[in-house]
C-alpha cells in the first residue's frame, strides 16, 4: 500500500496540526514551569496561559475534524 502523500505547504491542514504541536507544547511547559514559581500571580498567569492554550489547541482540533476532507 503506497503511503499517503503529505499535505502541500498551502494546504491549511498541514498549518493547523504544526500549530496544534506548537500550542500543546507551550501549554505543557507553562504548567510544568507554573509549579516551579513561588509567586502565586505568576503561578496564576502561567496556569491561565496553560488553559487558553489547550483550549485553542481543542478549537484547532475541532476544526481539523471537521474540514480536513474539505481540505483535501
Amino acid at each position: 500500500m503506497p503511503e499517503p502523500k503529505p499535505a502541500p505547504e498551502s494546504s491549511p491542514l498541514q498549518h493547523v496540526t504544526r500549530l496544534k504541536q506548537m500550542l500543546n507544547d507551550v501549554a505543557i511547559h507553562a504548567r510544568q514551569d507554573s509549579s516551579k514559581i513561588s509567586d502565586p500571580k505568576a503561578q496564576a498567569l502561567f496556569e491561565t496561559t496553560a488553559e487558553v492554550l489547550f483550549g485553542l489547541h481543542e478549537a484547532f482540533d475541532d476544526i481539523e475534524k471537521r474540514n480536513e476532507a474539505a481540505w483535501r
